[in-house]
């Protein structure tokens, strides 16, 4: 079962387009890990600081394990390019409809 780790986050003023490349490198270094399946970056229209980050992974197990995997150098990256934390949840992918 796919799960979703969904991040809101805000990019320090001036600094969309470089956030925007950090999670770039962060989506290519989750590439090698075990369990992850993807990654959608999604802007808020009427903020373009505003920014939703959502990770695919096979399990909550899976995401939990690959932490320790990534570059040490992305995650400074991120915290220079970013104003304040991203806020974070486990979501479950549900069918609905036909």
């Amino acid at each position: 079962m796919t799960i979703a780790r969904h991040y809101t986050m805000n990019a320090a003023e001036n600094k969309a387009d470089q956030l925007i490349s950090v999670l770039g490198d962060l989506t290519r270094a989750l590439g090698g890990i075990a369990g992850f399946e993807g990654a959608e970056l999604i802007r808020d229209v009427d903020n373009p600081n505003r920014f939703v980050f959502i990770e695919k992974w096979a399990s909550v197990e899976a995401h939990k394990a690959g932490g320790p995997h990534l570059p040490k150098s992305i995650l400074s990256s991120m915290g220079e390019v970013m104003a304040g934390r991203p806020e974070g949840a486990y979501l479950e992918y549900l069918k609905i409809g036909g």
